[in-house]
């Protein structure tokens, strides 16, 4: 075994300075004594990978640096890090009120797994402040929304959210998945906490699943005990793979917002197509709020609806080439979903329809293909309409 330490300790001397972080797979770390494991218990030094990973830490350090956040904790799933951001922050006795318009999942945490621990949680729009400054309680522990809304692209005023939270002492979590910081960093905006799922445009290539929690020192580290407890941490492999990944992401969030103002122009000249939800769109609801909090980057989701008929809405899906039906978004290839067949079993079609989930709409992830390839399919595909 000494022979081996030994052997370890020249091929890491011989290994210095590769222009590529390696992938550091190693479980544990040797310590030499009691004393340096006092020393990798205070982080001076690697001990055990769930607690820290040289690959998840450089993670976490380019993604605080995006977001001009201090600190990052960087979880194995998205809803990883909604989950632990709740769980950690609130206690029984507390308010949380959400925006209704946010990731149907997050609902699920909120009526399934909060409600267990006496935690209280209301749903209001946040595109209607009054609304929201009625719903205040003075147990309001925080107030959880996401910029842009899955699938109608609402937008919410972040500026007034926060001031209308901060006069209640609550503080504001925002899932800025939609947006990323290449639109908007919503710390700057006085946000206390941003959230990712780092599955959709962090990765950008549909081969990882992870989430991130953003914020500053005082609240990460209240975050970090039950973080830890609860084992959510990304693996090595995962962490150096959306490394890899945000070295192109500039470019990738660049072509794929200017793709999705395309596609969003073209389909609303379309005359089968009823309707068009894009904040690039001057018949946008929120548009000069867009325009003005997200620098005309409006995102590369999008929604379109057309005739309610579930029949046709199957042959337009399987007659497009380029375009796939996924369960996911913010990849490098354009995909589609149907939110009302996603959500299915969890609403009455009445629900759905008054959540503006109608069967003929159609939500599209924009990729970085050519914008003109991507017109054609749609062009072709909307003739079951005709």
């Amino acid at each position: 075994m000494k022979g081996k330490k030994i052997l370890n300790q020249k091929i890491l001397e011989k290994a210095k300075n590769p222009e590529i972080t390696p992938i550091f797979h190693s479980t544990a770390y040797i310590v030499e004594d009691t004393d340096d494991y006092d020393l990798a218990n205070k982080g001076v030094k690697y001990c055990y990978s769930r607690t820290a990973n040289p690959n998840r830490d450089e993670l976490s350090s380019l993604v605080s640096e995006l977001e001009n956040g201090e600190n990052t904790l960087i979880c194995s799933s998205g809803m990883a890090a909604i989950s632990t951001t709740l769980i950690s922050l609130l206690k029984q006795g507390d308010h949380v009120l959400f925006n209704k318009h946010i990731y149907g999942e997050t609902i699920h945490i909120a009526q399934d797994i909060l409600q267990n621990f006496g935690i209280e949680s209301s749903f209001v729009d946040f595109t209607e402040l009054e609304e929201v400054k009625m719903a205040l309680k003075k147990n309001t522990k925080l107030l959880y929304g996401e910029i842009i809304a899955n699938p109608l692209t609402q937008i919410i005023d972040l500026e007034k959210i926060v001031e209308l939270a901060h006069k209640n002492n609550s503080l504001v979590v925002i899932d800025s998945t939609f947006t990323t910081p290449f639109a908007i960093k919503p710390l700057d905006y006085g946000t206390d906490i941003v959230i990712h799922s780092l599955t959709k445009f962090f990765g950008g290539h549909s081969d990882i699943t992870g989430g991130s929690i953003t914020a500053n020192n005082g609240i990460i580290n209240e975050i970090i005990p039950k973080y830890l407890l609860m084992g959510c941490c990304m693996d090595p492999n995962t962490s150096w793979l959306t490394c890899r990944s945000i070295k192109t992401m500039g470019m990738r969030m660049k072509k794929q917002f200017k793709n999705a103002e395309k596609i969003a122009k073209y389909l609303e000249k379309k005359s089968v197509v009823k309707s068009v939800y894009h904040p690039s769109l001057k018949s946008h609801p929120q548009h000069e709020l867009g325009k003005k909090i997200l620098n005309e980057n409006y995102g590369s989701i999008l929604s379109f609806r057309v005739e309610d008929d579930r029949e046709r809405v199957n042959k337009f899906i399987r007659g497009l080439k380029r375009i796939n039906y996924l369960g996911t978004l913010g990849g490098v290839n354009t995909s589609l979903a149907h939110p009302a067949t996603a959500f299915r079993d969890s609403f009455s079609a009445e629900e759905l329809s008054e959540m503006g989930l109608h069967e003929g709409l159609i939500r599209i992830s924009v990729g970085i293909e050519d914008s003109k390839d991507l017109i054609d399919d749609l062009e072709e595909a909307l003739k079951y309409f005709k």
